[in-house]
């Protein structure tokens, strides 16, 4: 009998936990006495839209890309993005003095393209409809020399991503259940390596739109399954397929899929705003959406949500959260 090791494991994350210490922020944890009331459960909020860059991509992209080599780093950096990891990987590309070629579609928030360009990138667009992104910033890095960091399909990323969850359970204690959003699958595969490794009760839930439920339908049919590219207001979930190397994590430690609607985001977006005082982007209210709307179930006593970014422009923000008179 064989068995096969999983892509990352608790030390890993741990370990990427000291590399980006110091560098990444380590993001607030909120409480809310009405949210509490509101939902009958005590919630821990992991507030990744105060991170570097306005996400949790940053920890990821700097776990990654501090581990190249001298020579690697003098050639550049590449990647592909709907925006936050291209964000990440921008920022971290002048953290480390190099210089970064991101693919990002055409469609892309423009608040998330300007910050993009703001942190020195060069931006080499497709059409997210019928281009293949993968393979256009694999054409990219092979002419130019430049090393490819993807944004979820690599162990170095996953570990990273799942630092936030560490930290959450550092200073939250032990969870009954974390809620994650999830898109390619990066920050749910190091959330639950992360929490399972230290509390193997947890149980783990990921939140997509419904337009974009592509990963739920792959863990139900035990293999990845592939849906036309979402049309939906969260633009970091809008994804065909789960990653290989994160849906083989996924699909041992998920215990369950939740999927939001785009007007149950909005009402998310909108409580954060009125009721924390905090702005979320449309991804990074999905899981807030999820309990909001009772698309979690009965919720057990203490629950942890990862708010996984904050980045919309304030012109997108009023149009998404704004009302009739």
């Amino acid at each position: 009998m064989t068995t096969t090791a999983p892509p990352i494991t608790l030390d890993d994350i741990r370990d990427a936990a000291a590399r980006i210490e110091g560098v990444a922020h380590r993001t607030p944890v909120l409480r809310s006495r009405t949210l509490d009331a509101l939902v009958g459960a005590e919630v821990f909020l992991k507030c990744e839209n105060f991170q570097r860059m306005g996400a949790f991509k940053f920890r990821g992209a700097y776990n990654a890309a501090s581990r190249l080599t001298p020579e690697q780093l003098a050639r550049g950096i590449a990647a592909y993005s709907s925006g936050n990891h291209a964000q990440a990987v921008a920022l971290v590309a002048r953290e480390l003095g190099t210089t970064a070629v991101i693919v990002m579609p055409e469609d892309a928030p423009r608040a998330k393209r300007a910050a993009t360009e703001g942190y020195g990138a060069e931006i080499v667009p497709y059409d997210r409809y019928s281009g293949d992104r993968v393979a256009l910033a694999e054409a990219v890095a092979a002419e130019r020399g430049l090393t490819l960091i993807p944004p979820y399909e690599h162990p170095h990323i996953m570990a990273g991503q799942g630092t936030a969850a560490l930290e959450l359970l550092e200073d939250a204690g032990e969870l009954d259940a974390l809620v994650v959003p999830v898109g390619g699958g990066g920050l749910m595969a190091g959330s639950a390596t992360v929490a399972k490794g230290l509390h193997p009760g947890i149980r783990m839930i990921g939140v997509e739109p419904e337009a974009g439920d592509d990963t739920k339908r792959s863990l139900e049919a035990g293999r990845r399954i592939a849906v036309p590219v979402p049309r939906t207001i969260a633009d970091g979930q809008a994804i065909e397929i789960p990653g290989e190397l994160t849906f083989s994590v996924n699909r041992r430690l998920v215990d369950a899929m939740a999927l939001v609607t785009d007007d149950e985001i909005r009402a998310a977006m909108r409580f954060a705003f009125e009721r924390l005082k905090i702005v979320l982007e449309p991804s990074g209210a999905t899981p807030l959406a999820a309990l909001l709307a009772g698309r979690l179930g009965t919720l057990p006593r203490r629950v942890g949500l990862i708010l996984s970014g904050g980045n919309v422009d304030a012109e997108r923000f009023a149009r998404l959260c704004g009302t009739p008179d």
